[in-house]
């Protein structure tokens, strides 16, 4: 058997924007020379910018914001003012660009704020982008296909494998390749998870069928009947494991034991695919089936780690 290479271990950055200020990124492209408009030296020391002076973050990877949420948190900086700068990076005309921290920014703007507290980044688009995905990644907020779109960004525009993103993130590597996995559901399916219709429990036991369509029409269903994340894994267990009943000299077939069933249905939805398990006396064996090669890629890296 050839061993298997390990990829060389990025470090991961750490929560918030700590990780960001200068002498921690880990990035190792050289950065443009900074405008003129603004002196190297005020790299990293927070300050205070205009609000108006500073533009929207083409990068960014939240889709929605919650406008209840900005509202509250508009109140308190109202009260109590920002109490973490934002990060933006210089443009021409003494203008700013974001990279961090749009909630605090528009929620600055609806409290009537003149002023945000910022610290000031010199990086190129790249290196904005993938600090605006990561931070991104890193919060709570974002809903599943959101974080799956990120990630599918960090794979396609700077190569990333799932082992690497799950270190930039500091999220766990099966995590990365469950939210990836989000991406072949339909597009339809994929609003209704978006919108929180659907949960990611859901949208994770949907991908057990093999086609999208059937993955579309157990969508509706699941979503009509408002069935639980239990429920749905039943109902598509059910599909997936029709009852046949026994004809003419036909045996019935054995019931599963509880224990092995209860295995099965782990490994298909830790895996996405259908599972079965033939178990005879503790001997036996696990047959999973794909039915595109993108799902036995997935399965290869979930297994191997490659």
């Amino acid at each position: 058997m050839t061993p298997s290479v390990e990829l060389p271990k990025r470090r991961a950055l750490g929560k918030g924007l700590e990780s960001l200020l200068p002498g921690r990124s880990g990035f190792t492209s050289t950065p443009p020379p900074p405008p003129a408009a603004v002196a190297a030296p005020d790299e990293g020391k927070p300050r205070d910018l205009l609000v108006e002076q500073i533009e929207h973050n083409p990068f960014q990877t939240r889709a929605t914001v919650d406008e209840s949420a900005l509202k509250e948190l508009a109140a308190s900086i109202a009260a109590t003012g920002v109490l973490q700068p934002v990060l933006v990076r210089p443009l021409a005309n003494n203008r700013f660009q974001l990279i961090a921290g749009e909630r605090r920014w528009l929620a600055s703007k609806l409290a009537g704020k003149p002023t945000v507290p910022a610290i000031i980044r010199h990086a190129s688009d790249e290196q904005a982008m993938e600090m605006t995905i990561v931070e991104n990644l890193q919060r709570a907020d974002l809903n599943p296909m959101e974080q799956a779109r990120a990630y599918d960004r960090l794979s396609h525009d700077f190569k990333m494998t799932q082992e690497q993103m799950a270190q930039r993130t500091g999220k766990d590597r099966a995590s990365v390749a469950n939210f990836l996995r989000l991406l072949r559901l339909p597009l339809e399916v994929q609003h209704k998870v978006e919108t929180g219709n659907l949960s990611f429990g859901h949208a994770r036991t949907l991908l057990s069928l093999e086609s999208p369509e059937a993955i579309l029409k157990a969508a509706q269903k699941v979503s009509a009947l408002s069935m639980s994340v239990r429920q749905t894994e039943s109902y598509v267990q059910g599909l997936l494991n029709p009852e046949k009943k026994p004809k003419g000299e036909e045996k019935a077939k054995e019931p599963l034991d509880p224990n092995v069933r209860e295995a099965r249905d782990l490994l298909q939805r830790a895996l996405g695919l259908k599972v079965s398990i033939e178990d005879k006396n503790g001997k036996g064996r696990v047959i999973i089936e794909y039915a595109r090669l993108e799902d036995f890629d997935a399965l290869l890296e979930t297994i191997a780690g490659k």
